[in-house]
């Protein structure tokens, strides 16, 4: 079953002003609440983005290696090689 978490977050000034001209009849967003969620999204999407581009960044470097830098293993040798 998903967690629910309550949060209180405090804004004045200037960021206050920024989340009620985003908020209500004329904001693009119906209440705080659904602002929030959308911003945690984002940053889960962005975050979830890095962690992506960090793969196919180590993926594009390993497929780049020379084919002669490439040696036979067993599995035996690859499990042995992943405890240490």
């Amino acid at each position: 079953m998903p967690r629910t978490t309550t949060m209180t977050v405090r804004v004045s000034g200037a960021l206050s002003e920024f989340v009620a001209t985003n908020v209500g009849e004329d904001g693009v967003y119906e209440n705080v609440s659904e602002y929030i969620r959308d911003l945690i999204r984002r940053d889960k999407e962005r975050a979830e983005r890095e962690v992506f581009d960090r793969l196919k960044a180590e993926l594009k470097h390993a497929f780049a290696a020379p084919e002669d830098s490439y040696k036979p293993l067993t599995a035996a040798e690859v499990i042995a090689r992943n405890r240490t």
